[in-house]
């Protein structure tokens, strides 16, 4: 007696066709800033496919989100081309990401929230201070102040209880370069790193305190601020090669010399 195939749902081949597309999402794009696949450089479904394993019909949908991230751009013979930016678009990234980050510390501050939602953000203060006086000389402890300050970055954003605004603030940090932690791991190679955390660090401490009291303004200025030491570190890093190859998607940055 046979056996029976098990039916499938319209729901379960979404499902998958959704899974399929995420893996080739997540592959592409790690081969993106990877420096695996350059800037200008078009894009073979069929190599992707080779290389993945994954069919081609969930790497188109695929490019279309890259494309929607500003990975990768459609070029007029047909298909996809990775996107390269130049300086000044760099720049551009990371001040619509403060200044929308200026806007989500000031909602936070006037939102008056509670000792217990401030908590978390006091927390990560206490640790960054740790990692900033004790571990910077390590390679983890680069890796350690990159993941507290993305979720400080975070608990901000959460406390203006906007998720309008999270939204557009998740897709200005779309891009590797113009997240809150882009340039930590290259200043692991600069020698001003230890200066310029101390100081970023200090942003942090006073923009809390300017939530905590309710100064919504100062947070707000605080926070476009501390947009622009990523700014600073920024210009030092396109000065050396070895600093920017820190910085994932550093490669598809249109240096000057």
């Amino acid at each position: 007696m046979s056996s029976a195939t098990p039916f499938q749902t319209p729901a379960d081949k979404s499902d998958k066709t959704q899974s399929r597309t995420l893996r080739a999402l997540l592959a592409m794009r790690e081969m993106i800033l990877a420096g695996d696949l350059l800037s200008g450089e078009r894009i073979s479904e069929l190599i992707i496919a080779e290389r993945t394993g994954i069919s081609r019909t969930p790497i188109r949908a695929a490019l279309q989100h890259l494309e929607g991230e500003g990975l990768v751009e459609a070029i007029p013979s047909g298909g996809f081309a990775v996107r390269s930016f130049s300086e000044k678009d760099v720049f551009d990234a990371i001040d619509i990401r403060g200044t929308l980050e200026g806007l989500a510390a000031r909602l936070a501050a006037e939102s008056g929230p509670s000792p217990a939602r401030l908590r978390p953000l006091r927390e990560c203060l206490e640790v960054l201070d740790a990692v900033v006086s004790t571990s910077l000389g390590t390679e983890k402890g680069f890796e350690r102040y990159t993941e507290v300050n993305a979720s400080l970055h975070a608990l901000i954003i959460d406390l203006a209880d906007s998720p309008t605004l999270k939204r557009q603030i998740e897709r200005a940090a779309a891009l590797p370069f113009a997240s809150p932690s882009a340039f930590v791991m290259a200043q692991s190679m600069m020698p001003e790193a230890h200066r310029l955390l101390m100081f970023a660090q200090d942003q942090h401490r006073c923009v809390v305190e300017a939530i905590s009291d309710r100064e919504g303004a100062r947070a707000q200025a605080i926070m476009q601020e501390h947009a622009r030491v990523a700014a600073r570190t920024l210009r030092l890093a396109l000065r050396s090669e070895k600093a920017l190859g820190r910085v994932r998607g550093g490669a598809l940055i249109r240096t000057v010399r």
